[in-house]
C-alpha cells in the first residue's frame, strides 16, 4: 500500500517546521511548497481567514495532484476594528518585513491604553482533495498587544503578543510553551485528527 502523500501550501520555512511537528508520527509523507517550486502562488484575495485557506487549498491540490492543506492566519486587533486580520502578512505594504508591520501596528496603537488592546490570533486551515473532500478546522488564542517588541523567538507578530493568562510575549516564551497555546497549534491538532480519520 502507497504512503498517502499531503502537502502543506507554505513557503515559510517557519511555519512549515511548526506544521511539521504539529504532525509529526501521522502516516502521511508531508511536503511543502519548497518541494514543489515550479507551482506559481495564487492571489489570496478572500475576504475572511476561511476563504483564503480553502482558495490556496483547492489550487495547490489541483496543480499537484495529491491532497493539500492550506491554512490563512493572522491577528485581529480590537481596537482597529479587526485590522490587520487577513492583511497581517502584508499589513506595512508589498514586500514588508516582520519589522514593518510590527512597526505599523505600534504606530497604530500608540495612544490605546492597556486595556483596550485586546487582541487575538486566528488560524483556519483547510484540506481539500481530488476525491472532493473538503474539511475546515479553526484555532484562536486571546491575548493583548504589548507597548514594544519583546523577545526574539517565534516569527510575526509574536514578539507583540501576548496570550491571555502570560506577562510575557510570544516572542519571549519558550517555544514549546508557545506551541501548546497558539493559534495553529489548536487548528492543526484538529486537521492531525481528520487525517488520521481518513481510509
Amino acid at each position: 500500500m502507497n504512503p498517502k502523500r499531503v502537502a502543506i501550501a507554505t513557503g515559510n520555512r517557519h511555519k512549515l517546521g511548526e506544521i511539521r511537528a504539529f504532525l509529526d508520527g501521522i502516516p502521511w509523507i508531508i511536503s511543502g511548497l519548497g518541494d514543489h517550486p515550479e507551482v506559481e502562488a495564487p492571489e489570496e484575495d478572500g475576504n475572511t481567514f476561511a476563504s483564503n485557506a480553502f482558495l490556496k487549498a483547492r489550487y495547490y491540490s489541483q496543480r499537484l495532484g495529491m491532497p493539500c492543506v492550506a491554512d490563512d492566519s493572522g491577528i485581529s486587533v480590537d481596537a482597529l476594528g479587526g485590522a490587520p486580520g487577513v492583511l497581517s502578512a502584508r499589513y506595512a505594504g508589498p514586500g514588508c518585513t516582520d519589522d514593518d508591520n510590527n512597526a505599523k501596528l505600534l504606530a497604530a496603537l500608540a495612544h490605546v491604553p492597556e486595556e483596550s488592546r485586546g487582541a487575538r490570533f486566528v488560524c483556519c486551515a483547510a484540506y481539500v482533495d481530488a476525491d472532493g473532500r473538503e474539511h475546515l478546522e479553526t484555532g484562536t488564542v486571546e491575548g493583548r498587544i504589548a507597548h514594544a517588541v519583546h523577545g526574539g523567538n517565534g516569527f510575526g507578530y509574536d514578539p507583540l503578543f501576548i496570550p491571555e493568562g502570560h506577562v510575557h510575549t510570544f516572542g519571549e516564551l519558550d517555544p514549546a510553551v508557545k506551541a501548546g497555546m497558539s493559534h495553529r497549534s489548536r487548528a492543526f491538532r484538529k486537521i492531525r485528527a481528520y487525517l488520521e480519520s481518513i481510509e
